[in-house]
């Protein structure tokens, strides 16, 4: 029993075993073969390896933005002279990497808590039997008190009285000036697995260069001043027809950078696309085109609470930080070739395949390929122990 376990051990641990080879000279196979194997390498190196960098490691970076808006604007509506500076033009407050530049707006001055008719078209009656006091309607603009307005014909509401009117919209814009406002964008970025932190304010941006330059896509493609025409413009829009009643546009800032070559070839590139708009005339069929939202200025006169409100049209820009940096690694370098030497195999297999399915002469590489074994037969131990008794 020893002497078993031990030559089972022996077998075990020093002996190796290789598969058989056969060499088939075949020309159709041989052709086959290396076109399979040439695809493998092809897909490996073109694909695995130059499109995937599959000998890298990736990471998405944490980010950071800060807007300033900078530029004046002037209106004169109804012989009343207005100057709009960030404070009033820009909402929320400066900094956010989500804001509005205001462009058109209507305006009710004087308003103040009272009753007074509902607007031509919303709460039409004909008699108080058609406005039901203490009601609301969602397009209306107060509570419903239950006195149809002969004058009017329309239902009297509780409500900031005089009642805004915004079926007509300002044409052309009465902040048309935004057109040449001015944007400053600061971005950092850090890439937590390399421990690298990168900022839009690259090697040779410094003050003098922000005080002079301007964005241009080709001449100057890392300055961080963007004129709100230009960006418009460059998302596709039209200025003009996007500041009439509002929309969005989406400023990307792309971080793809190479960790394999010296940091500082990591730079930002920055794209502009339109999210929501009027950019054409079809636009025109659509129910709610542009962006629109109504603030309000509260102020005390003679003891009366009152306000101004304003229902503002504007462009919402949206900066975006898309990012992805790539470093040598050996892990996925190596992972990447085991798999395609793995992927070699498929060569094999098809081959087998044609050489034992689909050749005229396939048994006969099956019998080259495989060693068969004769049947062997087992008698039954009873039968065998008769026989020798009989001979006996």
């Amino acid at each position: 029993m020893k002497n078993q376990i031990t030559s089972a051990l022996s077998d075990f641990f020093f002996e190796y075993e290789t598969p058989r080879q056969v060499l088939v000279r075949n020309r159709r196979v041989g052709v086959v073969c290396r076109l399979i194997q040439l695809g493998v390498l092809v897909y490996i190196i073109g694909w695995v390896f130059i499109y995937e960098k599959g000998y890298q490691s990736t990471d998405t970076a944490i980010s950071s933005v800060l807007t300033k808006m900078k530029g004046v604007g002037y209106t004169n509506v109804s012989g009343t002279e207005t100057v709009w500076d960030v404070a009033d033009y820009v909402f929320p407050s400066q900094g956010d990497p989500s804001f509005i530049v205001m462009t058109n707006y209507i305006i009710t001055k004087g308003q103040e808590m009272g009753r007074c008719p509902e607007l031509p078209g919303k709460h039409n009656c004909t008699s108080n039997a058609d406005c039901v006091g203490g009601s609301f309607k969602r397009t209306g603009h107060g509570q419903m008190t239950g006195v149809c307005v002969n004058k009017t014909q329309t239902c009297e509401v509780l409500a900031w009285c005089p009642i805004e009117d915004d079926r007509t919209i300002p044409h052309p814009p009465l902040l048309m000036s935004a057109e040449n406002h001015t944007l400053f964008i600061k971005n950092s970025v850090t890439f937590p697995l390399f421990g690298v932190t990168r900022s839009n304010l690259v090697e040779g941006i410094d003050n003098n260069y922000i005080n002079e330059c301007l964005f241009h896509p080709k001449k100057e493609p890392l300055c961080p001043i963007f004129k709100l025409g230009d960006v418009v413009k460059l998302s596709g829009f039209s200025f003009e027809k996007l500041a009439q009643e509002g929309g969005a546009i989406g400023i990307v800032i792309d971080w793809t950078c190479n960790f394999d070559v010296d940091v500082k070839h990591c730079k930002p590139e920055y794209n502009f696309h339109g999210l929501y708009g009027n950019p054409s005339e079809t636009d025109k069929a659509r129910t709610s085109v542009g962006y629109n939202f109504r603030y309000a200025k509260h102020y005390m006169e003679d003891k009366i609470a009152k306000r101004t409100l304003l229902k503002v049209f504007g462009i919402k820009f949206e900066v975006i930080v898309k990012s992805l940096a790539r470093k040598f690694d050996i892990i996925p370098t190596l992972t990447a070739i085991g798999s395609g030497v793995g992927i070699f195999g498929v060569a094999t297999v098809v081959c087998d395949l044609v050489l034992l399915y689909l050749l005229p002469k396939r048994e006969f590489y099956k019998n080259m390929k495989f060693k068969y074994t004769p049947p062997q037969t087992q008698q039954d131990p009873g039968s065998e122990a008769g026989s020798t008794e009989t001979e006996k």
